[in-house]
């Protein structure tokens, strides 16, 4: 649980798209966001307790699609928030995104989460060396509901947090650092996936 915690709540991907969502579309949307996301951890993480890391760990192929798309989702979101920093009316909410539907913010949260190798290695390792060989059904059902748990909480604490007005207003007085923030940030994390080798 302390190594769920510790991997959800620190900053990467997920954490700075939930906290850029949530400060330009508002709280719904972040919290609909959040909600992506956390059903992506839940997936990979049903996924990993059933065996589904091993799987994908001997077909490396599989990895390597999920690779990819990652890297270019995050370079996309790079793009938007480089072209946002640049761009003179920086200060003002971006109209594309306070316009986004909570399905839409969902999707974009879950497809930001399933297309994560960093998860896909994360859980793989959580079950594969934090559970034990003899562990049951009922404990590996136990600790997917503790993680999903943990990480909704805390992943939509983050929507709730950089959706309050203060944050807000900060973010407003300094978007263009903000943004120019979240476009190295995605950029690091797109080209680190996208030139990273998987080690056999």
């Amino acid at each position: 649980m302390l190594a769920a915690f510790i991997a959800t709540a620190s900053p990467g991907p997920a954490v700075m798209a939930i906290a850029g969502t949530s400060m330009r579309a508002g709280r719904r949307t972040g919290l609909a966001f959040a909600s992506g996301v956390s059903t992506g951890s839940v997936t990979w993480s049903v996924g990993a307790a059933a065996g589904l890391s091993a799987v994908m760990l001997a077909n490396a192929w599989l990895i390597e699609v999920i690779r990819w798309c990652g890297a270019l989702y995050l370079l996309y979101l790079a793009f938007k928030s480089a072209r946002a920093a640049i761009k003179p009316a920086a200060g003002l909410m971006p109209a594309g995104l306070t316009a986004a539907t909570a399905r839409r913010a969902y999707a974009r949260g879950l497809a930001l989460h399933l297309t994560n190798p960093k998860a896909i290695l994360f859980f793989g390792s959580l079950y594969s060396f934090g559970v034990p060989a003899n562990a049951t059904v009922g404990d590996l059902a136990l600790i997917v509901v503790c993680v999903g748990i943990q990480s909704a909480l805390v992943l939509h604490g983050y929507a709730i947090l950089f959706s309050n007005p203060a944050v807000v207003r900060g973010y407003l007085k300094l978007s263009r650092w903000f943004e120019a923030a979240f476009a190295a940030a995605f950029g690091y994390a797109g080209v680190t996936i996208l030139t990273a080798k998987l080690q056999a």
